[in-house]
């Protein structure tokens, strides 16, 4: 880690070093005498050489003093603030920062970029307030300034403040032509949920209407829609709006089904019900819909028929917590459990194969096979036995 972290200083220093002296080289003739100019240019090549020699500390300082002799070297100014920001020193980026932010030599392009540098700056030191004021000023004079959007939004969403959120990053889509519509619908449902908490059931529904004009794929905003209506007593909207949350993404299902279910039990529509988990079986692979349905095939049709089909079912997607319900309908029926235990072992034998015997503790990649070599962050010696897999 030291060796990348050395060449990461190396890296983000070089282009600095560069562009110093091609200014110095440039400028030198105009306003500095040769002795001057030849100089700074010796001290930029000492401190490429402690670059190379990975010593950054050392060119660091060299830069630096090199900065406080051309006061007029914005871009390595800049550069070292940010630097300093990136080490921890803090308070050293802002003294530099408002140094050049208080400069009436500097272009209107160098000032948003001094600026920007200092509300940086601010938001590292935890100084929100600050960091707001100075975005806020250099979003409202130069709107070609979508990074001082960016941060505002940033800033809003630390503070939970959905309104101005929503604002800046509409600004910001307008600005740049990104599109913010799914981050937008986000804001917008965390605004609908205080408003549910604080019972204000008609200003979330509006929230949840914007969240949807923002994103209209957003199962987040379904979710809601589906709890206000059940709270209101709208079951038959609540299972419409849950329905369309899950067929928008089948990941978020298990979140999905309770308060479904719990609908479409209050109506009486058991059909429906199994309809509708019958359909979610054949897309999502999880064993969630699958269950559901065994619960109601049990209801339905008795303990025997929801045991037979719950065992077909693992047979395709092994589960843990589908094992141990196919126990209990075992145990519930009464029956010999031999062939159950040897449609356990089945489902248990899918299981192991599928699941991985080793795992990177750097990157979380998993493997049936040892590898020293982490084939994924590429970190040597990382990949070890879970503690769950034993080799007899």
């Amino acid at each position: 880690m030291a060796f990348v972290t050395e060449w990461f200083w190396f890296f983000l220093l070089l282009p600095i070093a560069a562009l110093g002296g091609w200014v110095i080289g440039r400028r030198g003739g105009e306003r500095h005498s040769d002795s001057q100019v030849s100089r700074l240019s010796t001290t930029y090549f000492r401190g490429l050489n402690y670059l190379l020699n990975e010593q950054p500390d050392k060119a660091i300082e060299l830069f630096l003093h090199i900065a406080e002799l051309d006061k007029d070297t914005f871009e390595t100014q800049v550069a070292l603030g940010h630097l300093f920001r990136r080490r921890g020193e803090v308070d050293r980026a802002i003294r530099l920062h408002q140094g050049l932010v208080q400069r009436t030599d500097l272009t209107d392009q160098q000032k948003v970029q001094a600026l920007l540098a200092l509300g940086e700056d601010y938001m590292r030191s935890g100084l929100l307030d600050r960091a707001e004021t100075v975005f806020t000023d250099l979003a409202r004079i130069d709107q070609r300034a979508p990074q001082a959007l960016k941060h505002l939004i940033g800033i809003y969403q630390a503070e939970r403040d959905w309104p101005k959120a929503i604002e800046n990053a509409t600004r910001f889509e307008a600005a740049t032509g990104e599109p913010m519509g799914r981050l937008i619908g986000q804001f917008e449902c965390e605004l609908a949920d205080r408003l549910r908490s604080a019972g204000d059931t008609r200003a979330a529904r509006e929230a949840v209407a914007r969240a949807y004009a923002a994103d209209s794929t957003s199962v987040r905003a379904g979710m809601l829609e589906g709890r206000l209506e059940l709270e209101g007593g709208n079951d038959v909207a609540a299972i419409r709006a849950f329905e369309r949350a899950a067929r928008h993404d089948t990941d978020y299902l298990p979140e999905l089904l309770p308060p479904l279910l719990e609908a479409y039990a209050r109506v009486g529509d058991r059909p429906g019900a199994r309809a509708f988990l019958t359909e979610m079986s054949e897309h999502y692979r999880g064993v969630a819909p699958v269950l559901a349905l065994t619960r109601l095939v049990e209801a339905d049709e008795g303990v025997a028929s929801a045991r037979t089909y719950l065992a077909q079912q693992l047979k395709d997607r092994p589960s843990v917590r589908g094992e141990a319900a196919l126990i209990d309908l075992t145990l519930a029926d009464g029956v010999d459990p031999t062939a159950t235990l040897r449609e356990l072992r089945h489902i248990t034998d899918q299981l192991l194969v599928r699941n991985p015997s080793y795992r990177c503790n750097r990157c979380g990649f998993g493997a049936r096979s040892h590898h020293w070599h982490c084939p994924s962050c590429k970190e040597w010696g990382s990949i070890k036995p879970l503690l769950n897999y034993a080799v007899v």
